[in-house]
C-alpha cells in the first residue's frame, strides 16, 4: 500500500494531494514549525522535485486543463497558482487573495474545477464556497450555508472541506469533516443539502471512472466508496501499527486522495489533534503516501 516516502530531513504531514497528465503526484505538507514545500514524485513513487513554500500554510492542490497547479493556502486565505516547469526555483506566477486578512475566520482547504475551468474554494472555518474565474483572478462569494461550518461536534475542527463536482457538473459536492456529512451543492439554485451522513471525518473527495464518490475518512483510517444513493459500497485501508521505521501499516488519518492511473492516492496525515499520548499518530516519525489499486486496473 506505500507508494512514497517523505524525506526524513524535511517538513512531514503530507495532507494536499494532486496528479499531473504524467501520473506524476504532488504532496504538500502541512507544518506550522517549519516551512512547507510540495514535493513532487514520479509514478513509481521516487521523489523528483521539490517546491518550496515559504510562508505558506498549504492545503487542497489541484491542475487546471492548461498545467498549471494552483494551491490553497489555508494559512493566509489566498490561494497560489505555479506555472510549469516546476522545481525548488519555482515561485507563484499569480497569487489570488480570497479571505485574505479574515484571520481565523478563514481557512481555505479543497480545491475543485468545473468544466469552464473556474475554481471553487472551500474555507472550512467561514463555511464558505468562492468561486475564482480564470484566468482574471476574480473572486466572488459562490455560497453561504450553516451546513458548511464545523458542526456540532466540532471534531476535527474543519467544516467545508474536500470538493467535487458531479460528471455533469449540475451537483458540487462537499466534504463537511466535523459534523461526517457529504453535503450537495445545486450549482445552478445555490441550494445545500445531505447526501450522506456518518463518514467519520469525511475530508478529500475524488469521483471514479464507474461514478462513484470515494471520500477519505480521516478518523475511521479509511477510504469509502458511494454509490449514487449516498451508500458505502465499498471501503479500503485501515491502520495497523506503526512499522518500526516509525511509518504508519495502512492509513493514518487520510486526509486527501487523488485518482491517476488507476489507482488511488492518499496522503497519511497522520496529525495529532488533541495533543494526547493516547493518539497513535504521536508515534510517527516517518510521513507516507499510500497507494491503492481499484478494481479492473
Amino acid at each position: 500500500m506505500r507508494f512514497a516516502t517523505l524525506p526524513l530531513d524535511g517538513p512531514g504531514h503530507p495532507e494536499g494531494i494532486a496528479a499531473d497528465s504524467k501520473g506524476n503526484i504532488y504532496v504538500a505538507t502541512f507544518e506550522f514549525t517549519e516551512p512547507n514545500v510540495i514535493y513532487i514524485f514520479r509514478n513509481n513513487g521516487h521523489l523528483q522535485d521539490t517546491i518550496s513554500l515559504p510562508g505558506a500554510v498549504p492545503l487542497g492542490l489541484a491542475f487546471d486543463a492548461t498545467g498549471k497547479l494552483y494551491v490553497a493556502d489555508f494559512g493566509n486565505g489566498q490561494v497560489l497558482q505555479f506555472s510549469p516547469p516546476f522545481n525548488p526555483n519555482s515561485t507563484p506566477s499569480k497569487v489570488i487573495s480570497v479571505c485574505a486578512g479574515a484571520g481565523a475566520a478563514c481557512g481555505l482547504n479543497g480545491l475543485a474545477f468545473d468544466a469552464a475551468g473556474s475554481l471553487y474554494v472551500s474555507d472550512s472555518f467561514g463555511g464558505n464556497i468562492f468561486k475564482v474565474l480564470l484566468p482574471a483572478g476574480t473572486v466572488s462569494l459562490f455560497v453561504n450555508h450553516d451546513l458548511l461550518t464545523a458542526g456540532s461536534h466540532g471534531f476535527p475542527p474543519f467544516g467545508a472541506n474536500g470538493l467535487a463536482f458531479s460528471a455533469d457538473g449540475n451537483s458540487l459536492f462537499v466534504a463537511n469533516t466535523a459534523d461526517d456529512r457529504i453535503l450537495i451543492v445545486d450549482v445552478s439554485t445555490k441550494a445545500v443539502s445531505v447526501f450522506t451522513e456518518s463518514v467519520n471525518g469525511a475530508d478529500g473527495l475524488v469521483f471514479d471512472e464507474k461514478g462513484r464518490l470515494w471520500v477519505a475518512a480521516n478518523q475511521a483510517d479509511e477510504v469509502v466508496a458511494l454509490d449514487a444513493n449516498g451508500r458505502v459500497v465499498e471501503r479500503r485501508g485501515s491502520f495497523d501499527g506503526i512499522g518500526q521505521d516509525g511509518a504508519p501499516k495502512g492509513l493514518l488519518f487520510p486526509a486527501s486522495i487523488v485518482l491517476s492511473n488507476g489507482s488511488i492516492y492518499v496522503t497519511n496525515l497522520a496529525l495529532v489533534l488533541t495533543g494526547g499520548p493516547s493518539e497513535p499518530e504521536a508515534d510517527v516519525t516517518t510521513f507516507t503516501v499510500s497507494r491503492i489499486p481499484l478494481a479492473g486496473h
